[in-house]
């Protein structure tokens, strides 16, 4: 596993659930707009 190190100011936890033919992760509302980094930190399971 690779480490980084990034700068911000909220981390939350969830789980990248299917869509379509891709997936999606939720965040809270008041994100909208901003600029967002995604970190997979465990292999996916299907």
């Amino acid at each position: 596993m690779d480490r980084h190190e990034i700068e911000g100011h909220e981390v939350i936890e969830g789980e990248a659930k299917a869509t379509g033919n891709g997936a999606h992760v939720l965040v809270p509302k008041d994100w909208r707009g901003a600029d967002v980094k995604v970190v997979r930190t465990s292999e996916p399971t299907e």
